[in-house]
């Protein structure tokens, strides 16, 4: 059963929130404040932190920046609530970690959709290969690991669920284009509600934890009219 720490200020919004999802046979905990969400994260270690940006204390940002700091065995997935469609950009920014994002007001299958989108993504449903590498890149989805190797060194790359599961997509067929339908139905499922742009958003932060040079990138190349693909040569051996 999946734990689902509900973040929320205003009550009546959480008490619809966790009535929803418990009904839908989650287990969900509120938290009303910033500062209490960091306490009951770190008690709990959710599969789920589902969190409001407009937040007492400490701000929703602020809180998804600090549990991406802290890191957990779960590496919890983080849905952000906004009460604004222009927030989008900065709820996903590249500071934030988030996973997803809801805009306020929304209905309940929405977010029923959103979450469940999020639980069933397509590489936790097994796959034949549980291990991709390339000359530069390990990705191990048993073990849910992803190193690269530089310059003689191995580092192991500290991921969000979300850039986890992109980084082993465009691994597991390299060279290959795929577009940004392709990518949000592989990662996110036909439930997915929102811009495609998200993808964007999230290969921009995964380039600034694998490129040496984000700005220049040599494995995640952009392809006009398309979307994106990853290069890099087959592991010598």
């Amino acid at each position: 059963m999946k734990t689902i720490l509900i973040v929320e200020d205003e009550a009546e919004i959480a008490r619809f929130i966790q009535q929803l999802l418990e009904k839908e046979g989650f287990t969900c905990h509120v938290s009303r404040n910033g500062s209490d969400a960091i306490r009951y994260y770190q008690q709990l270690q959710p599969d789920l932190v589902i969190l409001d940006v407009g937040l007492p204390e400490i701000d929703g940002l602020e809180v998804c920046t600090r549990i991406r700091k802290y890191g957990s065995t779960k590496n919890p997935y983080i849905l952000m609530l906004t009460a604004r469609g222009e927030e989008i950009d900065r709820v996903i920014g590249l500071s934030t970690g988030a996973d997803d994002y809801v805009v306020k007001p929304f209905g309940p299958m929405e977010l029923v959709a959103r979450v469940r989108a999020l639980f069933r993504r397509s590489l936790r449903q097994g796959a034949p290969t549980q291990s991709h590498s390339t000359k530069h890149f390990t990705v191990d989805l048993e073990q849910h690991l992803a190193e690269r190797h530089l310059e003689g060194k191995t580092e192991v790359l500290d991921l969000t669920a979300i850039e986890f599961d992109l980084l082993a997509t465009l691994i597991s067929h390299p060279g290959r284009a795929w577009s940004r339908a392709q990518l949000i139905d592989k990662l996110w499922g036909a439930d997915f509600f929102g811009d495609d742009r998200v993808v964007d958003t999230h290969v921009a932060r995964l380039r600034k934890k694998i490129e040496l040079n984000p700005t220049q990138p040599l494995f995640i190349k952009t392809v006009t009219g398309i979307g994106y693909k990853f290069e890099d040569a087959a592991k010598e051996g």
